[in-house]
């Protein structure tokens, strides 16, 4: 069955590829303001209707006991690639299998292995299917991240302005005092108030164990540590929202 992807489950979505293991739906109500229940609810029919297709481990094989791991590209007919494809998940050592629409190279196939013998053996296995490896390549690095036009507005903002800020400019870590003037203050009204320079933004905030992620609604408390970029050299002025009068 179809789903219309409102707000809501759009956010849902976003949070669950962010981090699916640490978030529960009482985490996801609050930020989006409904209940706990509405959120369950919204997953349950996500699921069903195949828009959640599953909460998979990002593993680094080579971290976790030194193994190799291969990305094939493979050509199949257009007849023939959804019956290769699910053959190819079937292989020993395979973990990943990518279809695309049509052309060369339109099957991709992430394998792993512990040396090049037994990546060697998921070729021929592949081979024996009837597809034709075009190339294949040692993976260094995958990354994963939550897809940002899903998010909150606010996320979407500060995630714009810190590529562009991220060339060359000056970042600093600030410590919040006890009695600064932006202290209870969301980042949204600082901005409002005029605590905040236009040439700052606040990237990232560790408070205790966590390492939080801003919004325009993200609070600030004493203690915290704030990572901030600046397009401009860094001046006292820019420092007095974070800071006591007499700091």
């Amino acid at each position: 069955m179809g789903i219309r992807l409102d707000d809501v489950n759009k956010r849902i979505i976003h949070a669950l590829m962010q981090d699916a293991r640490n978030t529960s739906a009482p985490m996801i109500a609050e930020d989006v303001g409904v209940s706990p229940a509405t959120i369950r609810n919204r997953i349950d029919q996500l699921e069903n209707a195949g828009v959640i297709r599953g909460y998979h481990a990002n593993v680094d094989f080579e971290a976790a006991d030194e193994m190799l791991t291969t990305l094939y590209t493979a050509t199949a007919s257009v007849e023939e690639r959804p019956r290769l494809a699910q053959q190819a998940r079937t292989i020993t050592g395979v973990v990943n299998v990518r279809e695309f629409m049509a052309g060369e190279e339109n099957l991709h196939v992430l394998a792993v292995g512990p040396d090049v013998e037994a990546l060697n053996d998921v070729a021929r296995e592949l081979t024996k299917l009837g597809l034709e490896i075009d190339d294949e390549k040692l993976v260094r690095t995958e990354q994963f991240q939550a897809y940002h036009a899903f998010g909150p507005a606010e996320t979407h903002q500060q995630f714009s302005d810190y590529i562009s800020l991220a060339g060359g400019n000056e970042v600093v870590e600030i410590t919040v005092d006890d009695d600064a003037p932006i202290v209870g203050k969301s980042l949204e009204q600082a901005d409002g108030e005029g605590l905040l320079e236009d040439d700052t933004l606040v990237v990232s905030i560790e408070r205790t164990d966590d390492v939080l992620t801003p919004t325009g609604g993200t609070e600030v408390r004493a203690g915290d540590i704030l990572t901030v970029l600046s397009r401009s050299d860094f001046d006292t002025s820019m420092l007095r929202a974070f800071q006591s009068d007499d700091g």
